[in-house]
């Protein structure tokens, strides 16, 4: 196949996507976008394998039935709560792949180059391995966080960040050793480096900024795809590296605006953590049945719905749309307050509520529908608990604090459908259950809400 040919197929897939990229601002044009990634992947994949740089197309061919295989297995099985994680664990794919890549280019390095040529490859070498390492171990250890099996408090070691700064320096100075021709042991020392440098960085990050950690290593394992192109001399990987790489940073820079943290911050670690003791809460919650529930459904006229990560646990989505379309046939307003990192991960309760067939047009962010609390009659809360903690504002100390939050205390009535009294993920503990106007309504989300439709007739 001619390389004018393949360019072309290259400029195709690069489009297609952007557009991809670009369509995923709003749920109307998401399942389009997810199309034109899938065909731009196609092609890319179809115009690399027919490149005149590429053999052995049994052993090629025996990889991609494997990873297909493997990878429709983990789609089938993965519910929608563990999307995070599996988020987390396909970019240290991509990280670990960047370091293997690089390892090899340095063992058998492409031939006839310049000098300069040379020096500018084993700097590509160099940047793509160590940027991979730190992309592996650091979604490692956010997976782990993610899932459960890693404390998701952060790591405060004594000088954590002088450890960090002093780690880089030495893996730059491996970087002039290894240009210099010292041997492949300072690129294997660099790489082990950078795999601490990884772990440190996220394990120093508490559970409450997790969020913006999975946006951050998307970022990280596209500029590691875009090193990785510049070594194997591919424009269409460098463009989608590119793309991944700067869509993932402004992502994260938006989620610590939402979060009301500092971007630099959160990244060095150390954050998400308590600062001092806990405000002290007064009163004791109050549980509630579905009886009590439905009739203050049925005299309300106004309700918002506070969808969180209980609800994708539970898979109540089903159940609250039936609910949704109850009472929105019954002449009531109802309408969704998502905040951004709602369920872990950007957009997971949106697709969620896409999914459950919730008209967009009553789905509402937080900056929407925030001021609307106060003139709100009735407000459930559905497997939330850090977006709607009043700490955020209320407590100095909390690892929470300045965080914007859903103020759904300010409205008439609020019920909080949760399976227990436990804290949420970030391990605070919840004023809100506390207080005159919020009622508990103990159980899993799902049966809580069928229950509540049986009450309603």
């Amino acid at each position: 196949m001619s390389s004018g040919f393949i360019t072309a197929v290259y400029v195709a897939a690069s489009i297609l996507f952007i557009l991809s990229l670009g369509g995923m601002s709003n749920q109307e044009s998401a399942k389009r976008s997810v199309w034109y990634g899938i065909v731009g992947m196609g092609l890319a994949v179809f115009a690399t394998l027919f490149s005149a740089e590429v053999g052995n197309y049994w052993l090629i061919i025996l990889v991609i039935a494997i990873g297909a295989t493997l990878g429709s297995i983990v789609a089938r099985r993965v519910e929608m709560t563990g999307m995070p994680q599996l988020v987390a664990a396909l970019h240290s794919f991509v990280g670990l792949a960047a370091v293997f890549i690089g390892i090899n280019s340095a063992v058998v390095p492409p031939e006839g180059l310049s000098g300069a040529e040379q020096a500018i490859h084993e700097w590509e070498v160099v940047l793509g391995v160590f940027i991979g390492a730190i992309t592996f171990t650091g979604s490692i250890i956010a997976y782990g966080k993610l899932a459960g099996s890693i404390d998701g408090k952060p790591l405060i070691l004594p000088a954590r960040h002088w450890m960090n700064l002093a780690a880089v320096i030495l893996c730059l100075l491996l970087g002039f050793a290894f240009a210099a021709h010292w041997g492949i042991w300072t690129l294997i020392l660099l790489t082990l480096i950078a795999f601490a440098i990884g772990a440190h960085l996220v394990m120093g990050i508490g559970g409450a900024d997790m969020p913006v950690v999975v946006s951050m290593l998307n970022s990280y394992s596209g500029w590691a795809a875009a090193a990785t192109g510049f070594l194997l001399g591919n424009d269409l990987l460098i463009v989608v590296g590119a793309l991944v790489g700067s869509s993932g940073a402004i992502l994260s820079y938006i989620m610590c605006r939402a979060m009301n943290r500092n971007f630099i911050s959160v990244i060095l670690g150390g954050f998400g953590g308590q600062t001092g003791p806990a405000m002290e809460i007064e009163g004791e919650m109050m549980a509630t049945e579905a009886d009590a529930v439905a009739a203050a459904l049925d005299a309300a006229s106004s309700v918002v719905i506070v969808p969180g990560y209980g609800m994708a646990v539970a898979q109540a989505q089903g159940s609250i749309s039936e609910l949704t379309r109850r009472l929105r046939a019954a002449g009531k307003s109802v309408r969704f307050a998502i905040h951004p990192v709602a369920g872990r991960l950007p957009g997971h309760m949106n697709v969620l509520l896409a999914e459950a067939k919730v008209p967009y047009d009553i789905v509402l962010e937080m900056d929407e529908i925030n001021d609307d609390f106060p003139e709100t009659d009735v407000v459930m809360v559905v497997g939330s608990n850090d977006i709607v903690n009043p700490a955020a504002q209320e407590d100095p100390n909390s690892p929470i604090a300045g965080m914007p939050v859903l103020e759904v205390w300010k409205a008439k009535q609020v019920f909080v459908s949760k399976r227990g009294a436990g804290t949420g993920y970030s391990g605070v503990e919840n004023p809100l259950f506390f207080k005159e106007n919020t009622r508990m309504f103990y159980g899993d989300a799902k049966a809580s809400v069928d229950t509540l439709l049986q009450k309603m007739g």
